[in-house]
């Protein structure tokens, strides 16, 4: 009896090597079907972000959005907020999202403009007081005290070799959610951390080379968070262009398409309520 059983283990395994599974053995390998549910009949979210408190987000990003009134997350390095303030207190009145990235946009010091606050030269201790100084900063300056995270350069460490850390999980306490850069692909709503979501950059890129990232996320039911900075109409490395911001926004309001386009924050707190047995 152990010998056939050895047997059949064997064919099932030899099966999804060579892709010939029979049905029965298909139902029985699949993986579970993903449960979760976006709200009022959506079929997937798609969320905007821009970083580091650029003016050029103020005042050629925020008109082009109120064309279609869609809202996203500016996340605001909190050194770089200077005389704008009550332009971002409008832009939060408007519906946008005010994030944290940080005081000083820490990242490793092999960026040459990074090392006098280097990830490598902080501990835990030192990022708890980055994050929450620029929290304090953001919200004295704005009125709004930020809810969501995104990890300066996508670098989610301190410390070096062996005294290295993650400080992941201090962004799970401190913040709702958490955005990373330079992801390559969009989140499983029903599994993906809060404290990491991927972000999809969108610099440098006109709307037909990032529409079949767009359309293979609404066709797959995730969540998709675009990372920009400065938004212009001249291209460049660091700017979402013009004409695929105005391309990308129509496109995803659609009526038929049914894409959820919202902030970080809503979209992370209804993926969180969903979900209460996911850390």
């Amino acid at each position: 009896m152990a010998g056939v059983f050895r047997l059949t283990v064997f064919t099932l395994m030899a099966s999804l090597a060579l892709g010939v599974l029979t049905s029965s053995q298909r139902l029985t390998a699949q993986a579970p079907v993903n449960s979760f549910h976006w709200p009022e009949g959506y079929r997937a979210a798609v969320s905007l972000s821009f970083d580091d408190a650029r003016e050029s987000q103020l005042d050629v990003g925020a008109p082009v959005l109120a064309e279609t009134r869609t809202k996203v997350t500016f996340y605001l390095t909190a050194g770089n907020l200077g005389k704008r303030a009550d332009d971002w207190k409008k832009a939060a009145a408007a519906g946008h999202e005010l994030g944290n990235h940080s005081m000083v946009h820490p990242c490793s010091g092999n960026f040459e403009w990074s090392r006098t606050h280097a990830l490598e030269d902080m501990s835990l201790d030192r990022m708890r007081q980055e994050l929450t100084e620029a929290n304090r900063a953001i919200e004295t300056a704005t009125g709004v005290r930020p809810v969501t995270f995104a990890y300066p350069c996508g670098q989610t460490f301190v410390g070096r070799g062996r005294g290295v850390q993650s400080y992941v999980p201090l962004i799970s306490e401190l913040f709702l959610a958490g955005r990373l850069w330079l992801s390559e692909a969009p989140n499983d709503p029903g599994y993906a951390d809060l404290a990491q979501l991927t972000g999809y950059p969108m610099d440098d890129v006109e709307f037909d080379e990032l529409e079949p990232v767009v359309r293979g996320a609404i066709d797959r039911g995730q969540w998709l968070v675009l990372a920009g900075h400065d938004i212009g109409s001249t291209p460049g490395r660091q700017v979402t262009r013009v004409t695929t911001l105005r391309a990308l926004t129509r496109y995803l309001q659609a009526a038929d398409r049914h894409v959820w386009v919202d902030t970080i924050g809503a979209v992370a707190a209804h993926v969180q309520r969903s979900r209460p047995h996911v850390p």
